[in-house]
């Protein structure tokens, strides 16, 4: 993210400022700039990660979908080869406060613990102003974001939308996928898809 562009920064801010309610972040175009605090109550900004490949993953440990990816590995899986691609991975929790997901920064340590979570960063949107920013819909949806601070892939982890761990097995996981295009200095050949998983627990 050598440049994230002044108009994506003002835009956030208008949003965290004004209204949560945003046109989707579109496919192609600059990633917005946004800060949200981590697990240790550290403030955690997007273009601090300038110039690195950048994952966002939509996060409800409440939901199934989420479930599969978790209890089967395949989330840890797919974290740990992006980080070992020397890409970064923020983990967003934007349920509100008395909604399924919710967690506190000691709940999302001990989860993270328990499920051997390998993302680089675990956030909190409990607002929803990033993730209504980003239009993410579901849990999990998934963004990647390249070195330059444009959004080239946004939707599903794979393309099997369901509940069922077997699946994974015969899936095509756009995640890992993308990643391997981007470091190979290729265009991402499936850069949207159909985001599935339970409805990200806004406030409103």
């Amino acid at each position: 993210m050598r440049n994230f562009p002044a108009l994506a920064t003002a835009t956030i801010a208008a949003i965290a400022l004004a209204s949560p309610l945003a046109a989707a972040q579109r496919t192609g175009a600059a990633a917005q700039d946004f800060k949200l605090t981590d697990v240790n109550g550290k403030t955690v900004q997007l273009s601090q990660f300038r110039g690195k490949t950048v994952v966002l993953e939509w996060h409800n440990p409440g939901c199934p979908f989420v479930s599969k990816h978790y209890n089967s590995g395949n989330m840890q899986m797919t974290q740990k080869a992006a980080l070992q691609q020397g890409a970064v991975w923020l983990t967003i929790n934007s349920g509100a406060k008395g909604k399924q997901g919710h967690m506190t920064g000691s709940e999302a340590k001990t989860l993270i613990a328990k499920q051997n979570i390998q993302s680089s960063n675990y956030l909190f949107d409990s607002k929803g102003l990033v993730g209504k920013a980003y239009g993410a819909k579901t849990t999990p949806h998934m963004y990647i974001i390249d070195g330059a601070g444009t959004l080239v892939y946004q939707g599903g982890i794979d393309d099997k939308p369901t509940a069922n761990p077997a699946d994974i097995k015969v899936a095509r996981n756009h995640v890992l996928a993308a990643l391997g295009e981007i470091k190979s200095g290729k265009k991402v050949s499936v850069a949207h898809s159909r985001p599935y998983g339970c409805s990200v627990k806004y406030a409103s």
